[in-house]
């Protein structure tokens, strides 16, 4: 559930042209005062109950809004049980972003092994409204509920092209097809071809079994056969584990930072679809952020 702390200088990389830049210049919160707010929020509901706690975390004004921080609540349900900023969602049991993705499925699956860190696609009230990409963090409280809180990375544009999402999910698709119409073996010989057919303008198929191991990376095949289930992005994000919850749950698509082999491996927002297979390893292939993230 912890993780190391993560600072502006080496932490927070993100791209921006050809740079990966620190935090947007609004920021005025960093990583580990963030931890520290969740922390302190599950003292609270320790220590006065979950009713009294809600009650707080649900407070505009409340004592769990500070500048850019607030704390939301959701629990194994996947329904909203606090959130300051919009009260609507209070009740609501799901969450999609303008992605796609399974946004409260990401976090309960987060939380079920204990909470850290992950991104998510969410208005900016700063903003106005804005859809922008957010770190959050988030633990899980006595399995009955978890809390969260986060920052917004305004300086990374976080949208991609719907049709373009499409055609990630089809060629997945092709794939996973492919696997299962000439097995394992074969498939995965094939996948890790860099000049193969599943290699694409950049795309290409990954693929790792359910304890880790990688089993189809074309562009690090120095990689393949070792275990990644630790692996790690720049800003702390356990995306292995989190690509395979993901899988668990049959399909479905998540962010996280990685090489782009078309920006001679520039660690670059990505946006990945992945699909179980047999129960035992998972496939995927990802879609990367624009060159041009838009400066806020």
């Amino acid at each position: 559930m912890k993780f190391a702390a993560l600072t502006c200088v080496v932490a927070f990389v993100f791209l921006t042209v050809t740079t990966i830049p620190c935090l947007a210049s609004d920021q005025t919160t960093s990583w580990n005062e963030v931890m520290a707010f969740v922390d302190e929020g599950v003292t609270y509901v320790n220590n006065n109950g979950m009713e009294k706690a809600l009650e707080e975390f649900n407070k505009p004004t409340g004592s769990f809004v500070r500048r850019d921080l607030y704390i939301f609540a959701y629990d194994f349900n996947g329904t909203c049980i606090a959130h300051p900023i919009n009260p609507s969602l209070v009740g609501q049991t799901g969450l999609s972003d303008i992605n796609g993705v399974d946004v409260v499925g990401r976090e309960l699956a987060l939380a079920k092994r204990g909470g850290g860190t992950m991104y998510i696609v969410f208005p900016n009230p700063a903003h106005d409204g804005k859809e922008e990409l957010k770190q959050i963090y988030i633990e899980n409280v006595n399995d009955s509920l978890y809390l969260g809180s986060g920052l917004y990375l305004s300086n990374v544009s976080a949208s991609f092209n719907q049709e373009e999402r499409e055609e990630l999910v089809a060629y997945v698709d092709e794939a996973l097809q492919f696997a299962q119409e000439n097995g394992k073996e074969k498939a995965l010989e094939v996948f890790n071809d860099a000049e193969g057919n599943f290699t694409r303008d950049g795309r290409y198929i990954f693929a790792y079994d359910y304890d880790g191991q990688s089993l189809a990376l074309p562009y690090q095949p120095e990689l393949v056969g070792t275990n990644r289930i630790d692996a790690q992005d720049p800003n702390g994000v356990y995306f292995i584990q989190q690509v395979i919850d993901v899988a668990k749950m049959g399909n479905g698509s998540i962010y996280y930072i990685y090489p782009d082999p078309s920006r001679n491996m520039t660690d670059t927002l990505k946006l990945s679809y992945v699909v179980d297979m047999d129960g035992s390893w998972l496939l995927g292939s990802g879609m990367y952020a624009d060159n041009g993230a838009e400066n806020v």
